[in-house]
């Protein structure tokens, strides 16, 4: 917890990109268990909730982000991205409404670029700048 407080861009960005990874593997590891012996159907119970894991690492990175940025359009950009990410993702556990996972993938990269962008152009370089 310490890490996120000290790099929370750095986690944010990681956890962001780990989400992305974690979708574009999911079907591949759906296609696997069809050709094993046993035939599972189904993924293991852990896999199906490392989105909310993520979710959750991105919303303390996020928190500590926005304290040490510079700019206020990064604090709307990062909490409304992560917003829109948890919304896609709760719409594809809920199946409210058919959405093509793409989203899912273009709220997360979108959310890791804003991390980027804020560890690279944004930080303060004292304790004055943040204060808001």
């Amino acid at each position: 917890m310490r890490l996120i407080a000290l790099k929370p861009d750095v986690f944010g960005a990681i956890a962001s990109s780990l989400c992305v990874v974690h979708c574009l593997t999911t079907p591949l590891l759906f296609i696997s268990h069809l050709y094993t012996p046993a035939g599972y159907e189904t993924v293991p119970f852990w896999w199906k909730d490392l989105d909310f894991l993520f979710l959750a690492i991105s919303f303390i990175a996020i928190y500590r982000a926005t304290k040490t940025t510079s700019k206020n359009f990064m604090k709307y950009a990062l909490r409304i991205g992560w917003i829109v990410l948890f919304t896609l993702i709760l719409n594809e556990k809920m199946a409210w409404f058919a959405i093509p996972e793409i989203l899912n993938y273009i709220a997360a990269l979108s959310l890791a670029s804003f991390h980027i962008y804020n560890l690279k152009y944004c930080q303060c370089d004292d304790e004055n700048c943040c204060a808001n």
